[in-house]
């Protein structure tokens, strides 16, 4: 990357010891196994990659196609952990992890890349490029150089139990607006909204940011687990959905802010952990949290995705498309589609809850991230940058002519929502919860 471009928001990485790079280096042999050692010997730079992201397409800046990303390293790992890569570094490419590169790495994998995986699509090769990111990022862990705003927010998350730091009163008092909300809204002075409610089917997590800022989605999501006759509760505490370490590259970190869920799991006995709108979230406590706990959970984990769709497949919610005139579309967050694997369930959804329903293109697995991914959206310090590359799905959001755009994803709707203000999209986005709360047909539903 051109040195006009870069950023250098860590200053601190131009006073490191050699024991803190040496120490860094260890920490990037232990991520690099056998899979990723070959994925780094594979990469030829073909640079077929560059087309699939959304950096590059936006910017058209050179530096950041992946496969340069993937190159810096491929150098790092080449000087420090092959035989003779240091001895040939003229012909390897090697180079040593000293404070220049150090500062390559924080503004390429931090500040360039949401750490979305669809560059792995068009790799001829198929390399794992966001898991050879992150194990960059663990190695910058180790040498306290994660970007501040992404580290502020995981010590909350780990020092306050949720990663903005909402105390218990605040969360009860609101769950308790909520549950007069639902009782307003259901027609029903019994409605309740459950809080540690033991030996119940379903726990709810929760995105902080819905209780600070969007209460109504967790309205929604009520209602319609309410429709529904669901056996569920909240959490008083440890309920944060949210896992900031996945984006940090900070497994211990990860491990313990997952774990707490699974402590609550264990002591309010419920039989499914429900993963609420959160991409990352989900990545992070279905895919990732039994491998940083070491654990085998007792327990499935679902997104609220798969259980919305389940009742609807079961008859336990009935759905009136009619009441959501507007065009909507889909946003397909890249950490439950992509990486996570819930595909199909939204579009079910969405099909028996909107009355107009269109695609973007491209969609699924093959769609381009919003720009919110990957920890940006806590780094204001490449905020102008992620909006810029944010112009990609601006545009294909556009092209649908929707007035509505569902993304199951709190940190999707965060990113869209300052991309409809930047492009001047002119359309309202809400969760996939809202949408189906909008449409519910009370009292025409079996609980059975």
């Amino acid at each position: 990357m051109a040195e006009k471009d870069r950023q250098n928001p860590e200053p601190q990485a131009g006073t490191l010891t050699e024991t803190d790079i040496a120490s860094a280096v260890g920490v990037f042999r232990s991520k690099i196994d056998h899979g990723l050692a070959a994925a780094l010997n594979s990469c030829v730079h073909c640079g077929l990659c560059a087309e699939s992201c959304h950096y590059y397409l936006a910017t058209g800046n050179p530096g950041m196609q992946p496969a340069l990303k993937v190159k810096l390293l491929q150098s790092v790992y080449r000087w420090h952990l092959t035989a003779t890569g240091k001895a040939l570094s003229s012909l390897t490419g090697a180079h040593e992890l000293d404070q220049a590169m150090i500062q390559e790495w924080i503004d390429a994998l931090f500040g360039s890349c949401s750490m979305c995986g669809r560059c792995t699509l068009n790799c001829t090769v198929g390399l794992p490029i966001s898991r050879l990111v992150r194990a960059g990022r663990s190695a910058l862990v180790s040498m306290n150089l994660v970007p501040s705003e992404l580290q502020s927010t995981v010590d909350t998350a780990v020092d306050k139990g949720n990663n903005m730091g909402i105390v218990r009163e605040d969360w009860l008092e609101t769950a308790q607006w909520i549950e007069e909300e639902l009782q307003q809204e259901v027609g029903d002075p019994k409605a309740r909204i459950p809080i540690d409610q033991a030996d119940v089917r379903l726990l709810y997590t929760v995105n902080p940011r819905e209780i600070k800022f969007f209460p109504l989605s967790l309205l929604a999501t009520a209602k319609i687990l309410h429709a529904a006759g669901e056996s569920w509760t909240f959490s008083s505490d440890y309920y944060d959905v949210t896992n900031y370490g996945l984006f940090s590259g900070d497994d211990s970190a990860a491990a313990l802010i997952s774990g707490r869920l699974h402590e609550t799991m264990g002591r309010l006995r419920a039989g499914m952990l429900v993963l609420g709108e959160c991409g990352h979230g989900y990545n992070a406590n279905h895919w990732e949290a039994p491998e940083w706990l070491a654990i085998t959970p007792e327990y499935p984990s679902r997104s609220i995705v798969r259980i919305i769709a389940g009742f609807l497949r079961q008859g336990r919610i009935k759905l009136d498309p009619a009441r959501n005139q507007k065009r909507v579309t889909l946003h397909d967050p890249c950490n439950l589609v992509r990486l996570g694997g819930v595909i199909e369930d939204q579009r079910f959804i969405l099909r028996q809850a909107a009355a107009d329903f269109v695609e973007m293109y491209p969609n699924r697995e093959k769609s381009f991230c919003c720009g919110g991914g990957g920890g940006q959206l806590s780094m204001t310090t490449y905020a102008k940058r992620r909006l810029e590359a944010g112009k990609i799905k601006a545009e294909q959001i556009a092209k649908t002519g929707a007035k509505v755009v569902v993304a199951p994803c709190h940190n999707c709707i965060d990113q869209l929502s300052e991309l409809n203000k930047e492009y001047k999209l002119g359309v309202e986005v809400k969760t996939l919860s809202e949408v189906v709360a909008d449409a519910l047909v009370l009292g025409g539903a079996s609980h059975s």
